[in-house]
């Protein structure tokens, strides 16, 4: 019975992902903690669903042109060795217990980051308009890597959202495909990194992960279908005023 209810939760995120766009781990760690499972396991599943379950979008966004590799590799040069100083930092704890509170606290962050991403990115990407040359910018997404790993790592929250409010400010002149395209080409290898690294800590539960995938891969492609006919304006603050809430209850309670 409980895997059903995995496949049912799985099913129900890759929906909202498909038609919002709204990064899976936004929704799907608060939806395992309110399952009841342990933060660790919540996000070190989450991470590794996530990694699964996005790569072949990278596939077809790489076969249409849609990746700027260049871009991946400089923030990837950040946030895949911020993941793996992470993830040893995480072991350096003699127990998951020990560094569970570290894990909510900074969930709650990322979510109350990503509802204000997801409320105000026009406004945000119009106020902080910045157009830098090819060298300096390389140099700014590297250090934006660099937080972007460690914040995923602990959280699974971010990759997508924030990564993709990082390019769009980095990068005004990019056409919205090329920015999906590149943030999902950086978000998988970071997540897969990320999710094997608590895979090594015990972080990850089999069972669960089976069945949010069986639940979710073909409600993704599902969401992407009727995107065009549900109201994205009315959706995406529903959704954010979601995150905000658990945000407040995971930082401050």
């Amino acid at each position: 019975m409980d895997f059903l209810w995995y496949i049912f939760a799985g099913a129900a995120v890759g929906l909202a992902v498909g038609i919002t766009g709204v990064g899976g781990g936004s929704l799907m760690t608060p939806l395992l903690l309110l399952f009841g499972f342990p933060p660790h396991i919540a996000i070190g599943t989450d991470l590794m669903y996530a990694g699964i379950a996005k790569s072949t979008g990278v596939f077809m966004h790489a076969k249409r042109g849609n990746v700027n590799w260049k871009v991946v590799g400089a923030m990837a040069a950040g946030s895949i060795p911020a993941s793996l100083l992470t993830v040893w930092a995480l072991s350096r704890f003699e127990k998951p217990d020990h560094y569970q509170e570290i894990l909510t606290a900074t969930l709650g962050l990322m979510l109350l980051i990503t509802a204000v991403v997801i409320l105000f990115r026009k406004r945000l990407t119009n106020h902080f308009n910045i157009n830098l040359s090819e060298q300096k910018s390389s140099r700014v997404i590297f250090f934006c890597g660099i937080v972007l790993g460690a914040l995923v790592t602990m959280t699974s929250v971010g990759a997508g959202a924030l990564g993709t409010a990082i390019m769009m400010i980095l990068f005004p002149v990019m056409r919205a495909k090329n920015i999906v395209g590149t943030d999902l080409a950086h978000a998988v290898p970071l997540t897969l990194v990320a999710g094997f690294g608590h895979l090594l800590l015990g972080n990850v539960d089999y069972y669960l992960l089976a069945g949010l995938l069986i639940g979710s891969i073909p409600t993704i492609y599902l969401g992407t279908r009727i995107a065009s006919f549900v109201p994205n304006h009315v959706l995406q603050p529903i959704l954010a005023t979601a995150l905000m809430s658990f945000g407040i209850k995971y930082l401050f309670f």
